[in-house]
């Protein structure tokens, strides 16, 4: 399984909303993560900062990279873009994260 880590931003003021549009994520996005193999997936927040600190682990041999063509999460990245820093094309501004320490 692979661990993939990153930061996003939240908009000042969003957190509740941000919370209540996972609360009742679509199932058909639920079910793109997962045939992408991704799994166990957390989305943790600082809520001093706004930054929201995500970490998704990932069967091998699976590949998240076509996730962006599909339409569910184009509609996500859009339904969601009014509440953190996006790109143009309204995906999440993500910082990758090293790992520097794991403990078993």
């Amino acid at each position: 399984m692979e661990e993939i880590a990153f930061t996003m931003k939240l908009k000042p003021g969003v957190e509740a909303e941000y919370k209540r549009r996972h609360d009742e994520i679509w199932p058909e996005l639920s079910t793109a993560l997962t045939e992408a193999g991704i799994r166990d997936y957390s989305i943790f927040l600082d809520r001093a900062s706004g930054t929201l600190f995500g970490v998704q682990k990932r069967m091998e041999g699976h590949s998240a990279t076509r996730l962006p063509e599909l339409p569910v999460m184009q509609r996500w990245w859009q339904y969601m873009a009014d509440l953190m820093d996006v790109n143009p094309d309204n995906s999440p501004v993500v910082q990758p994260l090293e790992p520097v320490f794991h403990l078993d």
